[in-house]
């Protein structure tokens, strides 16, 4: 199936090229930028947030970028069942727009962490993780407020609703506080809202899609919400 993807691009983003170039030009779909001061969506059927560094994260992650005129137009199309995916800053995002529960705080070592990791995918029914071929992915991280929080009860609605998408865990998918690299409660590395149509999470699946990085695993992702979108 051919969809049309759109890139959000704000002043810091540095992932915005990485997801344009698996979706345009490994998965061979119809892709365009969004600037952040527009508020045209072109008619995208899927709105990526990228990873980054949006207004320097000035204030907090994700604070200033909710603010920008795209982000009222993205809101929207989610609210009525747009498919918007956020990907580490972009996940940042979402949470600030209230698109996802919970937050993102600083890494529980207060330092910032770049490595690879492994996640296993704890949801088979989302978009993202359908028709992934394996449970368990080797894919990275980049962040220092990687760290996902959300009170008591948040948690157990995101549990009852079976809205965890995937869990820090190790290559054999054991999921446990020696494979949680940020302190993320519960291990949680992405989660998606009640309706199934907006999704966030910390690692890069653009950075493990690409024969020639040596790592493929994040283009399963991609695929999955390829294979099972519905217009």
């Amino acid at each position: 199936m051919k969809l049309k993807f759109g890139v959000v691009v704000f002043p810091g983003s540095n992932c915005d090229h990485d997801s344009y170039n698996v979706l345009k030009h490994i998965l061979d779909q119809e892709t365009v930028y969004l600037w952040h001061k527009d508020t045209d969506l072109q008619n995208c059927d899927v709105i990526i947030l990228p990873g980054g560094f949006s207004y320097g994260d000035y204030i907090r992650t994700g604070a200033v970028a909710k603010l920008s005129p795209i982000m009222n137009s993205v809101i929207d199309f989610a609210n009525k069942g747009g498919i918007v995916f956020g990907i580490c800053n972009g996940f940042q995002i979402l949470t600030e727009c209230n698109l996802l529960p919970g937050t993102l705080i600083k890494n529980k070592n207060l330092k910032f962490i770049c490595k690879d990791i492994y996640v296993t995918a704890v949801n088979e029914i989302s978009l993202l993780t359908k028709s992934l071929e394996k449970k368990t992915l080797l894919t990275p991280i980049a962040h220092g407020e990687g760290n996902y929080f959300t009170d008591d009860e948040t948690l157990k609605s995101l549990e009852k609703n079976n809205q965890v998408l995937f869990r820090y865990s190790s290559s054999k998918g054991e999921i446990s506080d020696v494979c949680n690299p940020n302190g993320s409660i519960q291990n949680i590395a992405g989660i998606m809202n009640k309706n199934g149509n907006v999704f966030g999470m910390m690692p890069h699946p653009e950075r493990s899609s690409d024969g020639l990085l040596g790592k493929t695993d994040g283009l399963q992702i991609f695929n999955s919400l390829l294979q099972n979108f519905i217009k």
